[in-house]
């Protein structure tokens, strides 16, 4: 049961992290495993917004538009913009 709900928590950060990619202009130098936890982050987020404002889970479109957010202060923390996505992170060593 807990591998289930794992996978379903992976496929789900690595949809909702690349429709959050998709949705702002420009190519993100991001790995799958930063999408995917950008993903996470973003339904995280939607999921708790709507039960404290709503009382009730998020959906979809509100777990891209969080995600969404997300990857543009990942943007902006590597000097980019709105449409630029900025310098690519160091090489790893």
């Amino acid at each position: 049961m807990f591998f289930g709900w794992l996978i379903v928590l992976v496929l789900t950060g690595i949809l909702v992290g690349g429709l959050a990619r998709l949705a702002l202009p420009g190519k993100d130098p991001m790995s799958i495993g930063e999408t995917m936890l950008i993903g996470i982050a973003g339904s995280l987020i939607s999921g708790v917004l709507t039960y404290v404002i709503f009382g009730r889970y998020a959906s979809l479109p509100l777990a891209v538009i969080c995600a969404t957010v997300i990857v543009y202060f990942v943007r902006r923390s590597r000097g980019g913009s709105l449409t630029d996505p900025g310098r690519p992170p160091p090489p790893r060593r």
